[in-house]
């Protein structure tokens, strides 16, 4: 009777210790596997940061070149007191982002101020042409009524003013006769600040109807739809740049902190894995020292 209690009693204690033995051992593969994703996404991050810093570096560069383009666009509406007509309320916003992620709030920026701008009152009279994917994702849900256009494959190469053109001729021929209107966009200010900003959109009756379209001589119809054309594509080429600076150093600074996140993980889950295994070495040694007792 003894010996069959005490042979129960040894298969229970076998019997628990394996099960330790055996929830260890999976405590330590699953630190392992998730430690070892971690140091592939740290070096993902790693290089995506480096590949954000040289894509950086040349998007500054086209940006100091580009500027002239939107400014002296600007300065001619300025000059020439061109104003929104009164009577026409209808307005056009052009939110210019790109179909690429990972770069914090950038994209959400210009969305969140067209998105203020709709739930005003009046906003029946506005319609929206989404630049990339970003934008019309974040506006679809609530404000895809307002939507009238979506230009795609935007932010994977550097932006041209053949990009630049198209895009403003699928404004002129989108079928909206606006009045007045804004493109929004993220203005670069340096590598870890940026702020959005807008470009003023007006059809070619405001225009004519400037107060100092003298002072640029006499102009006929022909010349300042041309002139409109070009303006708007200077325009759209300009807050492209602006926006492509803007998305590279924001993605750059995004993966920096990814990757110093990644490290102190990983730093933690070494700790752990560490003294988890010193843990099952430990009580492998008092086993084995216990056993050897036992029998002596």
């Amino acid at each position: 009777m003894l010996g069959r209690i005490g042979s129960g009693a040894c298969t229970q204690v076998v019997a628990v210790v394996n099960t330790q033995q055996n929830r260890n051992m999976a405590t330590l593969k699953h630190i392992s596997m998730r430690l070892k994703s971690v140091k592939n996404i740290q070096k993902i991050t790693q290089s995506m940061k480096m590949v954000s810093a040289a894509k950086y570096t040349r998007a500054e560069r086209d940006l100091k070149a580009a500027r002239p383009y939107g400014e002296g666009a600007v300065q001619f509406y300025e000059r020439a007191e061109v104003q929104a007509p009164e009577n026409d309320t209808k307005q056009l916003y052009v939110a210019i982002t790109s179909d690429r992620g990972l770069c914090g709030a950038v994209h959400t920026g210009v969305s969140k101020v067209i998105r203020f701008r709709l739930q005003e009152p009046g906003a029946e009279n506005i319609k929206v042409i989404c630049v990339g994917d970003k934008s019309r994702a974040i506006l679809q849900r609530l404000y895809s009524k307002h939507i009238i256009s979506v230009v795609n494959e935007i932010g994977r190469l550097p932006p041209t003013f053949l990009d630049a053109s198209k895009i403003a001729s699928g404004i002129l021929t989108s079928g909206y006769d606006f009045g007045s209107g804004k493109i929004i966009y993220n203005k670069f200010k340096s590598v870890v600040s940026y702020a959005q900003s807008d470009l003023p959109l007006f059809s070619q009756k405001s225009v004519e109807d400037a107060p100092k379209l003298a002072t640029y001589d006499s102009l006929d119809s022909d010349v300042i739809q041309s002139y409109m054309e070009f303006s708007l594509a200077s325009m759209v080429f300009y807050a492209l740049k602006e926006s492509a600076c803007s998305e590279q150093s924001s993605r750059m600074t995004a993966m920096d902190n990814a990757s110093k996140n990644a490290g102190e993980m990983i730093d933690k889950l070494t700790l752990t894995f560490n003294r988890t295994r010193q843990a099952v070495i430990t009580r492998e040694l008092i086993e084995i020292i216990s056993g050897a007792a036992a029998l002596n």
